[in-house]
């Protein structure tokens, strides 16, 4: 009976969290449908606030630009980060390494710091100016320290033997690295970049630090918008995001299981050819 109490208790707990983090994105997505102008007063099903976001072009602009900056930033943000996870587990002891391990640090100091040190640039080279470029370089400041720790876990939880056990057989280090290290992190590598495509996509600290004219992201429209009261096509913005982010980690999930399965298979398969 305590077992059954205790794995009954679980189950409440568990669909209690998943209701605290999922309810609030469900009611979002429905009143995205909601007729009436008024958020709180339900005015029946309407998909006028879709065809109202279609003819938004602030909206459209900063979605865009978002998507630009996200994919640049998941890119650089993984390449960064898995160099710095491959130092940081390959040499224990180095110079700065206190300094790596202590990359990840509030957005507002970063923001400032990267602002204050790009005026600063500005006014001696004559660029660059706060735009596209500049929240890039913030996203990915930001993101190689998340990368880095992603990556770093698998990398630790990994095997030497078997990088040692080719280079025995006579790889080259970046032969070992392409063809045996890269491999067996690649969904790390893909947690990574999900994980910092999706922060760089709805940050608003570092934007409204780093943005200037004509950059605006769409984290800093809806927040200007919100400011002056939420609208319903700002609650469709919203279920379109989900929607798409929700249909991009799918697809990744089931492309690192696949991959996953088909490496399990051929390391079976290389060990009955062993024996």
């Amino acid at each position: 009976m305590k077992l059954n109490a205790g794995g009954v208790t679980s189950r409440l707990w568990l669909v209690a969290v998943f209701a605290f983090l999922y309810l609030p994105i469900v009611t979002l997505a429905v009143l995205s449908f909601n007729d009436s102008s008024v958020i709180t007063r339900w005015g029946g099903w309407t998909l006028r606030w879709y065809e109202d976001l279609a003819q938004d072009v602030e909206i459209i602009s900063g979605f865009k630009l978002s998507l630009k900056i996200a994919f640049l930033t998941a890119c650089s943000s993984v390449v960064l980060g898995t160099l710095a996870a491959l130092a940081l587990t390959r040499f224990k002891r180095f110079t700065g390494r206190t300094f790596f391990v202590g990359m990840v640090m509030p957005e507002v100091i970063i923001g400032l710091s990267l602002l204050l040190m790009l005026v600063s640039i500005q006014r001696t080279f004559g660029m660059p100016e706060r735009g596209m470029l500049t929240i890039w370089i913030g996203h990915t400041l930001l993101g190689m320290a998340y990368a880095t720790v992603v990556v770093q876990s698998r990398l630790q939880e990994m095997s030497p033997q078997l990088e040692e056990a080719a280079q025995d057989l006579g790889c080259r280090p970046w032969q070992v690295f392409f063809l045996v290290t890269l491999p067996l992190i690649s969904q790390a590598i893909g947690s990574a970049w999900l994980l910092t495509f999706t922060l760089s996509l709805d940050d608003v600290v570092l934007s409204a630090f780093l943005s200037g004219p004509g950059s605006t992201t769409m984290p800093i429209t809806i927040f200007s918008r919100a400011r002056l009261g939420l609208s319903p096509s700002v609650n469709a913005v919203a279920a379109l995001t989900v929607a798409v982010v929700s249909v991009g980690v799918l697809i990744a999930s089931v492309w690192m299981s696949q991959a996953e399965r088909r490496r399990a298979k051929e390391m079976s398969a290389a060990a009955r050819g062993l024996t």
